[in-house]
């Protein structure tokens, strides 16, 4: 198994409402996690990113826990709301000058930011003009971005131009289980083709400024069929078109894959053919967001995919569910390398949420995330030795933070997060992954 090259960027990922903290200082607009998750009902024991890890007040304190890592590369989310309130329209220097802190300060302690531009957290303004539905909404994007790019693209190593799509289609449009909780199956297309149209705006306004290191993040996971019965097969064929090949195919070939006809039926658009070349735009690399992987059965009585995913035993599984398969890592990169022409790759996120317990003598015993990390970035090594062309690999997460609607009761940071008073506490898997990048992954390979 060949080891990592050199070069490569080791790092950590986070997102801004799951650790900032204070979503309305500073003259900041609130977002659409801030109306959902004050709404009864949606988020695990009430709880709110209104305090988060409160990284907006503790910002070289977390620096120095990246320095402590020893990370090349630190990944991390813009809060549009906190650059323009009101999405669109004026401006806001405190916000603009809290990431330009955060961003100096990485420099000078000789860590690249890699910036994603949109994790989730559209403002509440845009989602009162319809949001991501809105035939606007990519121009709306495109103003952002263009103000994120004068103000930082000469300091920003890489941008991420969307976090996950998918998620934001399916579990915020059509699911309901994300913001902004809507169930619309005429909604979710849209949105997704809206969302592939405002990351190509975003790159065309990249390159304008002539830098080459812009791409989007995927959440990708292996469709594997539950057994040799054609109706598995055909349904694990049809939750790959819906979960991997339904941005992929856009990016890459400028079409959709037509299972998605079918699975949505008459909600399915007719997409003009223009727009259809717009989307054609994979940018300069693919972020790749891995977990688990997928069994799936046929049934056709769940809708709208005519297929189930079987749930692993409890034993394979992390906290969230989630079964831990790091073979599937190696396969979807190998996967990608195959299928779109062996792209440029980074992991954007890989990591895992287990039942951590408190600190003891300063330190957290987390054995299974070691366990977790080091089967995974065996199966990175082994899509290198294949010739995939990988660049990087960021943990998710540097901190114990809010995990969406299962609010604080995931645990997938690096670092432990007192909840009473916001003390971060080092995990063993800090100490194992500052050994990674120490000897290059070498660390991750031996026996």
């Amino acid at each position: 198994m060949t080891a990592f090259p050199e070069g490569f960027w080791w790092g950590v990922a986070t997102s801004a409402y799951q650790i900032e903290g204070s979503p309305l200082a500073d003259g900041a607009g609130p977002s659409i996690w801030h109306r959902f998750s004050h709404t009864p009902g949606h988020i695990a024991q009430g709880d709110t990113g209104d305090l988060a890890c409160d990284h907006y007040h503790r910002l070289t304190e977390d620096i120095d826990l990246l320095v402590e890592l020893g990370v090349k590369a630190y990944r991390l989310s813009i809060a549009w709301g906190r650059i323009l309130p009101e999405g669109i329209g004026a401006t806001n220097p405190r916000g603009l000058g809290f990431y330009q802190r955060l961003i100096e300060g990485l420099l000078k302690r000789g860590i690249k930011p890699v910036v994603t531009l949109y994790h989730w957290d559209l403002p509440e303004a845009l989602q009162d003009r319809g949001g991501w539905v809105n035939p606007d909404s990519p121009l709306w994007f495109a103003e952002y971005a263009e103000i994120m790019f004068r103000a930082l693209a000469d300091r920003v190593a890489a941008w991420v131009t969307i976090n996950e799509p998918w998620v934001i289609a399916v579990l915020g449009h059509l699911e309901g289980r994300h913001a902004p909780g809507q169930r619309d199956a005429w909604a979710a297309p849209r949105v997704g083709h809206h969302l592939l149209l405002a990351h190509a705006a975003a790159v065309d306004l990249y390159r304008t400024l002539g830098q080459q290191s812009i791409g989007i993040a995927l959440n990708l996971e292996p469709q594997h069929a539950a057994s040799a019965d054609p109706a598995d097969l055909q349904a694990a064929q049809r939750r790959d078109a819906f979960i991997n090949r339904w941005f992929l195919d856009a990016l890459f070939f400028g079409r959709y894959p037509a299972e998605l006809a079918q699975i949505f039926g008459a909600a399915w658009p007719e997409f003009s053919a223009d727009s259809l070349v717009q989307i054609r735009c994979p940018g300069d690399f693919i972020g790749v967001n891995y977990y688990t992987r997928a069994r799936v059965a046929a049934d056709p009585g769940s809708r709208p995919l005519g297929a189930v995913c079987l749930k692993p035993p409890r034993h394979q599984c992390t906290e969230m569910g989630w079964e831990i398969y790091p073979e599937g890592l190696s396969e979807t990169l190998g996967w990608l390398k195959d299928r779109y022409g062996n792209p440029c790759i980074l992991i954007t996120e890989n990591g895992a949420a287990f039942a951590d317990p408190p600190p003891q003598a300063g330190v957290v015993a987390d054995p299974q995330r070691i366990h977790y990390l080091k089967k995974h970035l065996s199966a990175a090594a082994q899509a290198l030795s294949q010739g995939v062309d990988l660049r990087g690999y960021f943990v998710w997460t540097l901190l114990d933070n809010f995990e969406w609607t299962e609010g604080y009761s995931k645990r997938f940071g690096l670092y432990w997060v007192d909840r009473a008073n916001l003390q971060r506490y080092p995990k063993a898997s800090a100490r194992f992954y500052r050994a990674i990048i120490a000897t290059n992954g070498a660390a991750a390979l031996a026996d």
